[in-house]
């Protein structure tokens, strides 16, 4: 290994690192409120999914890439890399689905009363729980590709390598069985994506009003607490921002790579770090938006 290598091995290590820990405070202090309140409220519920889905993610993805940069080569069989490649992709699929549901259920909760959206806010609690069965089922079914083109490291004469992987291989596969995976993954993406954008977009404009009503009456010299619905629409929209910002650095990075002759060391490195960041940053989006986390964290300190 050579002093790069070193590097990026040290700075993803460091970033896994720090994301399953938070990632794991965050789900312990949800099991800590269940066994206080004995249920959690439903955005609770939706952030404690979307850490699960990091944690997925970190643990399936994260953990494999840094024994691979430190230099450990052909430490998973065929099982062993169908089964991590196939749950790393079904969390990223839970991690886009339970982003998108958070923004739709955060614009929803801070629409105004009286607006058509009143009798949804009403019965959208129920939702929760048959929605995140349907984004496993979803992305349970969309990514069962995995299961059968990814296999463990082979030949290179045999087998065409995934630019994306050191430790895993994938079988040849046909041009429109390729394309046709392609298209369902990226269209799924696309939508949710979409769906997200068009919820931001919602709370912006509602968070606006909401704040010229406010300064209306309080005058330019007060600055009122905001309400909790507020702080948590604007950590939401942060969180919504960041996906997107990732994602299409993502995608500009993958469309550089399959175009690529050879594949560079230095893109596939800085492609890894940039695919946990999200997993890494989002938690603490909500530790800072949520005071009980805070004051959990202080407490156990």
């Amino acid at each position: 290994m050579d002093a790069t290598e070193i590097s990026f091995g040290m700075v993803i290590l460091l970033q896994i690192s720090i994301g399953l820990a938070v990632n794991i405070h965050l789900l312990l202090f949800y099991i800590c409120l269940v066994s206080i309140k004995h249920r959690l409220s439903s955005s609770d519920l939706i952030l404690t999914h979307l850490a699960l889905a990091n944690v997925i993610n970190l643990l399936t993805r994260g953990v494999p890439d840094i024994l691979s940069l430190w230099g450990l080569r052909n430490f998973l069989d065929d099982v062993g890399c169908k089964i991590l490649i196939y749950f790393h992709r079904v969390a990223r699929g839970l991690s886009i689905c339970t982003t998108c549901f958070l923004s739709i259920f955060q614009a929803i909760t801070i629409s105004p009363g009286t607006s058509r959206w009143s009798r949804v806010k009403a019965k959208l609690p129920k939702c929760v729980i048959p929605c995140f069965l349907s984004f496993w089922v979803l992305s349970l079914l969309i990514d069962v590709s995995a299961l059968i083109y990814i296999i463990g490291p082979q030949n290179i004469t045999v087998i065409e390598y995934s630019f994306m992987l050191t430790y895993c291989s994938s079988v040849s596969i046909s041009e429109e069985t390729t394309l046709l995976n392609t298209a369902i993954i990226s269209l799924r993406d696309l939508f949710f994506m979409w769906l997200m954008s068009v919820a931001s977009g919602y709370m912006v404009f509602v968070l606006h009003r909401h704040h010229r009503q406010v300064r209306h009456l309080h005058g330019p010299g007060h600055s009122p607490k905001a309400m909790p619905e507020v702080r948590a629409a604007k950590t939401v929209i942060a969180l919504v921002t960041l996906y997107i910002l990732l994602y299409g650095r993502d995608t500009i990075t993958l469309s550089f790579l399959i175009n690529m002759k050879e594949n560079s060391p230095l893109v596939l490195n800085r492609n890894i770090i940039i695919s946990f960041t999200f997993s890494t940053v989002s938690p603490f989006l909500m530790i800072f938006s949520d005071r009980r986390v805070k004051m959990f964290w202080k407490r156990d300190s």
